[in-house]
């Protein structure tokens, strides 16, 4: 299985968008909220890293992926389909991803959002609730905080793709 997104550029992606994928994930467990100093920061180092590690052509069109998913993400969050901070994210995420790379990650993102619930439906269950008591997510009736899922998806893709880049 190989990824149109080069190795090198995922690795290097990958250094600096993890600590922030990972934020994301604790964030959205704890308060149910993605910060937008997240999202403002994970576009950061797209433009930051991605003007150096990839080709002017693919850097700029990959800025349009932030710009096509942010819209597509509004009109979900109106439609109450999703979180405006998922929303926001998503477009953030959406430039590290390779156009031929999409319909992987939608992949990667279905199974690690099955694992992701699975496992918060578990731990909201068990003994280990005790540990973060506070957390907004055990309390969350049935909504999910899909930055659990989010940003674990992004960091696995962009590990797989350093592994199996172009």
């Amino acid at each position: 299985m190989g990824f149109d997104t080069p190795a090198t550029a995922a690795l290097w992606f990958l250094i600096f968008a993890a600590p922030i994928c990972l934020w994301v994930a604790w964030s959205d467990l704890r308060s149910m909220k993605i910060p937008n100093k997240a999202v403002i920061a994970l576009v950061c180092v797209y433009l930051a890293v991605g003007i150096a590690v990839l080709p002017l052509p693919d850097y700029l069109w990959r800025l349009s992926h932030l710009a096509a998913l942010l819209l597509v993400g509004i009109g979900a969050n109106a439609a109450g389909l999703m979180g405006a901070g998922d929303a926001k994210f998503i477009a953030a995420a959406g430039p590290f991803v390779a156009l031929g790379d999409a319909s992987a990650v939608m992949l990667l993102l279905a199974g690690v959002l099955l694992a992701a619930f699975a496992t918060h439906r578990l731990a909201r269950m068990s003994p280990l609730r005790r540990l973060a008591p506070g957390w907004a997510s055990w309390h969350s009736g049935r909504r999910f905080p899909m930055g659990l899922a989010l940003g674990p998806a992004l960091a696995l893709y962009l590990a797989l793709a350093a592994l199996h880049g172009a």
